[in-house]
């Protein structure tokens, strides 16, 4: 017979003890380091500078608040333009389009690839004087449509959008494609007999249950925005200038250059910027399970 076991509490001493170990007491350490002077020419005399390196964050000379809003923007934005198509992509290839499996493994291959190698092909592809797609446009007699994909400030954002994009609908498809397994065929059966068209059917069953597949599209989505670093440092660097500089990539380029404090009071803004919008996304989703 299986019965039910209470273990002893002192069984969580061990993964409590770790968690402290190697997850708690970095952070505490990066909160601590923030707030003092630390750099390369100053190891053994590390002194206590309270905001001082906040405020420098923050104030109108420097470019880090442009990296946090950059942040931000990359956040929303990238979800934007992944979850809209993914989620139109996902209901035509759940329906019985032929040669679905085909095309299901054809968009989810690029998620699967590592970082550098998509970042350092689009950057030769985006090139724009021997890119593969400037050499098109221009075989094709499109030279009014050639840009500096990489350079302008015009059109690298878009660019860093249309790679990140290809890289990641697949895997937010494949999510929205198990939501939509999940539904009983019987509720679209019931709207055609009321003569439901396609958009209502997608606003009054699609839609709502499709809300948890929703939720955990947003909360990668948003977790993945909020670090990103290897898509922006490969193709662009930061720039040009510091147009596309993320958190993330000013945190690097402070930490190589020696100001450890500067770089662990921008990863200490970040850490702060996640934690909130993981509370948010924690309360939305236990009223979400308590309506269920």
């Amino acid at each position: 017979m299986n019965k039910l076991k209470t273990y002893p509490q002192w069984f969580l001493f061990l993964p409590l003890a770790i968690y402290v170990v190697f997850f708690l007491s970095p952070g505490l350490l990066g909160v601590f380091y923030s707030l003092t002077d630390w750099n390369a020419r100053s190891m053994g005399d590390i002194n206590f500078v309270g905001l001082k390196n906040f405020r420098e964050i923050f104030s109108a000379d420097e470019n880090y608040s442009q990296g946090i809003f950059n942040t931000l923007r990359f956040t929303v934005i990238s979800n934007i333009v992944k979850l809209v198509p993914a989620l139109l992509l996902a209901i035509m290839l759940q329906k019985g389009l032929r040669g679905r499996n085909f095309y299901r493994t054809i968009l989810y291959l690029p998620s699967i690839l590592p970082f550098l190698i998509i970042g350092l092909t689009f950057k030769s592809i985006l090139n724009f004087n021997t890119g593969l797609l400037n050499t098109t446009l221009e075989f094709l007699q499109l030279d009014f449509l050639k840009q500096k994909w990489l350079t302008d400030l015009d059109v690298v954002w878009f660019s860093i959008y249309g790679v990140d994009a290809w890289r990641g609908i697949g895997y937010v498809m494949t999510i929205f494609l198990a939501g939509l397994n999940a539904i009983p065929n019987s509720y679209y059966e019931a709207a055609d007999i009321d003569g439901a068209n396609f958009l209502q059917k997608l606003r009054y069953i699609t839609l709502p249950m499709l809300s948890g597949s929703i939720m955990i599209n947003l909360v990668f989505g948003i977790t993945y925005g909020l670090k990103v670093f290897d898509i922006i440092y490969i193709l662009t660097n930061g720039g040009p200038g510091h147009a596309t500089q993320v958190v993330t990539t000013y945190a690097y380029q402070l930490y190589a250059n020696g100001r450890y404090g500067m770089s662990t009071a921008l990863n200490t803004i970040l850490f702060l910027i996640t934690m909130a919008v993981g509370i948010i996304i924690v309360k939305v989703m236990s009223k979400q399970e308590v309506q269920q």
